[in-house]
């Protein structure tokens, strides 16, 4: 028996009509940001145990992750701003762009 893999091109272009251009960039940075915020998030206490004799690297440690985490909260902002255009246009992002977002077909047609 095997699997069937079915690959789900990543949108590159706007959803809607009234969506800005650069709310798919925003969409896709900010959902591989999350990923990795959160990957990285299991590591950074075990990384602060080692660093703790050296004040200055642990200073950097903990720059890196509020760059980071203010990083996302930016990309948010622009999100919530991108989406709220097209709410307020009264059009709707269809489910399959959101499920190709996630590199996954929706599960009405799996």
């Amino acid at each position: 028996m095997t699997a069937q893999t079915t690959t789900v091109r990543i949108p590159r272009s706007a959803p809607t009509a009234s969506s800005p251009r650069w709310l798919s960039i925003v969409m896709r940075c900010d959902r591989w940001g999350s990923y990795w915020f959160v990957a990285v998030g299991f590591f950074f206490a075990p990384l602060l145990l080692l660093l703790a004799p050296w004040s200055i690297a642990v200073a950097i440690a903990w720059t890196l992750i509020s760059l980071s985490g203010l990083w996302l909260g930016i990309l948010g902002i622009f999100m919530a701003f991108g989406l709220a255009k097209v709410l307020r246009a009264g059009e709707e992002i269809p489910e399959e762009y959101w499920w190709s977002l996630l590199g996954k077909l929706p599960p009405s047609s799996r």
